[in-house]
């Protein structure tokens, strides 16, 4: 029922085909392909010595933090779930990985209920309501326009608070 998209990714020392259908043990070789193709991550599998029967090492050594967060997405998109988690998914990314990621992201929470944890507003904007937590105890909560206009912690243009954010979509 969830499918969860952490900051750190952890990967098994094993294929990378078997590392995406974690999410979906059953799953034909093309389902895995499509997932992965939806989260940008089909590409950089392809050049790989093995393609999606390479190795990887434990805890995907071998792989960069953005390629492990692009076969972390695909196994989510594989699952299927109604309710996806994103804990911090896109953050100390490089930029060019941060905007594959997201585009992935974007594909993975299609008509889903989504709960985000975010220190960046952009992670959050586009959410139907957001929670700004400060010291485990709420401060805000509204759409990213309502709490702009506000002026309060989620608008300053400096802040650590974190935000929780979700959106239901689920009919």
């Amino acid at each position: 029922m969830i499918s969860m998209v952490f900051q750190d990714v952890y990967l098994f020392r094993d294929t990378i085909e078997e590392n995406i259908c974690i999410g979906k043990p059953d799953a034909t070789h093309e389902e895995i392909v499509r997932a992965a193709k939806n989260a940008a991550c089909h590409d950089f599998i392809m050049s790989l010595p093995e393609g999606y029967d390479t190795m990887i090492g434990e805890g995907g050594s071998t792989l960069s933090r953005g390629e492990k967060q692009r076969i972390s997405i695909a196994r989510a998109i594989l699952s299927d779930a109604p309710i996806v988690f994103l804990d911090e998914a896109t953050a100390s990314l490089d930029p060019e990985n941060e905007v594959l990621i997201q585009r992935a992201i974007d594909e993975l929470v299609k008509n889903k209920t989504v709960l985000v944890i975010a220190h960046r507003l952009q992670s959050v904007m586009e959410l139907d309501d957001i929670i700004v937590l400060d010291g485990g105890k709420i401060f805000e909560q509204g759409s990213h326009e309502q709490l702009l206009l506000r002026g309060g912690r989620y608008a300053a243009p400096v802040h650590t608070s974190t935000m929780i954010a979700a959106t239901a979509t689920l009919l």
